[in-house]
């Protein structure tokens, strides 16, 4: 059974540790090694590799650090070389080409950000599926059989607009962000897209600081979906059992 486990959540650091119960994984890596291992009870030599999707460094920080550990890192080539990163530890994958780790089968798919050459993620194992999408304005595919679904919700349009009103957000900014970040309704929009039957549960995940609005984002998500909605947090001190 998909277990999901978000060690870090937010603009300022994204990390998440996915276990079908027989091969663990990192998504992202985008804290320091030392939260991760802290977030993962100090078992780093247990994980079967890490996923990342970009060189941003909220989802990147700790890639070398964790390859230097002995944990296979998987990416694009515009990543590794965005992140001047390579040796026996780098996995160059692409965009709708499978690959396995473990138990698990691995589907990226191109995202829209500004990136070198951003991924997404879907992955499979045995009859679950887990959908993996962040830092992109939308996303054009559509998917069977999900059983989880980890989305980006960055952004509320009406909040950004205030925020750009106020002076807090710079209009330059809020042009990147629209162009870059998946927004509440473009979240909802791609959630009714989807046959929904078989997830279990959706999980809210890189939620703006200033732009967003946890628990508004959470009732909205679960009226449209009528799913239980995880809102990941922004940083978990505890660790894994």
């Amino acid at each position: 059974m998909i277990e999901i486990k978000a060690l870090a959540s937010s603009s300022s650091g994204n990390c998440y540790h996915v276990t079908d119960g027989m091969t663990p994984l990192l998504i992202e890596v985008g804290v320091s090694f030392r939260e991760i291992q802290r977030g993962i009870n100090f078992t780093v030599t247990g994980l079967a590799g890490a996923l990342i999707t970009h060189e941003h460094g909220d989802h990147s920080k700790a890639a070398r650090d964790i390859m230097f550990a002995g944990v296979d890192a998987y990416a694009s080539w515009g990543t590794f070389n965005a992140l001047h990163l390579g040796g026996h530890r780098s996995n160059i994958v692409q965009s709708l080409q499978q690959f396995t780790v473990g138990s698990w089968t691995i589907l990226p798919f191109e995202s829209i950000h500004d990136a070198a050459e951003p991924l997404n993620f879907l992955l499979a194992s045995g009859d679950e599926k887990l959908v993996y999408l962040t830092d992109t304005a939308y996303c054009p595919y559509r998917f069977k059989g999900l059983t989880h679904v980890m989305i980006e919700c960055n952004y509320a349009l009406d909040i950004l607009n205030r925020n750009v009103e106020s002076g807090a957000v710079p209009a330059a900014m809020k042009r990147r962000i629209m162009k870059s970040h998946m927004s509440i309704d473009t979240a909802k929009g791609f959630l009714q897209a989807n046959n929904l039957t078989r997830v279990r549960e959706v999980w809210l995940i890189h939620l703006s600081d200033g732009n967003s609005d946890a628990e508004r984002f959470k009732r909205e998500v679960q009226a449209v979906t009528g799913k239980p909605v995880i809102v990941a947090e922004k940083r978990v001190t505890g660790t894994i059992a």
